[in-house]
């Protein structure tokens, strides 16, 4: 079992760290090179949506990530992570991978300032979350499972090979989130 963690910008040093505890191998992903090599799962961090995106575009990488996660790659993107896999962004005219049936809103809860701690419910356990500038989901197909939803809007959810969620579960110590992540869809992919 082996994870690529896309390293170009954002949270992806907290995700190897959760992956570290969950005694998962994992490698960053700088380049198209790094594409090539061997995973059972990839990992889209936090961070700019916008500077990730760029990033993906000016690497050469945009195309050959998408072609992976439809080729069924599991892939689990946090907050940045799901406005990258988005179908489509309510408030940016800005695509990018466009593999995941679902609307977002970036910055749905406000800038900095809107920034929170909560605990809810994710598939069923609760947990901590912590939302940093977060986008939500606020529309679905009909393939997509919600997995939770805080004040009514849907902050993670699960689509064949694909988790996104808007909240920060690697800045957390609860591993619930990567653990699903790993058992139900990176280890059952094999």
């Amino acid at each position: 079992m082996k994870i690529g963690v896309l390293a170009l910008q954002g949270a992806f040093l907290e995700h190897e760290q959760m992956l570290d505890r969950l005694g998962v191998a994992h490698f960053q992903i700088r380049q198209l090179s790094d594409l090539s090599c061997p995973m059972d799962g990839l990992i889209i961090p936090g961070g700019e949506s916008t500077a990730i995106g760029k990033l993906l575009n000016s690497l050469d990488m945009m195309s050959p990530l998408r072609e992976k996660v439809k080729e069924g790659l599991p892939v689990f993107g946090t907050c940045a992570g799901m406005i990258l896999l988005a179908n489509e962004i309510e408030n940016d005219p800005k695509r990018y991978l466009q593999v995941m049936d679902i609307c977002v809103k970036r910055n749905a809860y406000g800038r900095q300032l809107g920034s929170f701690f909560t605990r809810d419910l994710f598939a069923g356990q609760e947990i901590p979350m912590t939302f940093i500038r977060a986008p939500y989901i606020n529309k679905a197909g009909a393939q997509v499972e919600v997995l939770s939803t805080v004040d009514g809007h849907i902050v993670a959810a699960r689509e064949k090979n694909m988790l996104v969620c808007s909240f920060h579960p690697e800045l957390t110590d609860d591993t619930t989130v990567h653990a699903y992540f790993i058992e139900k869809m990176a280890r059952s992919s094999r």
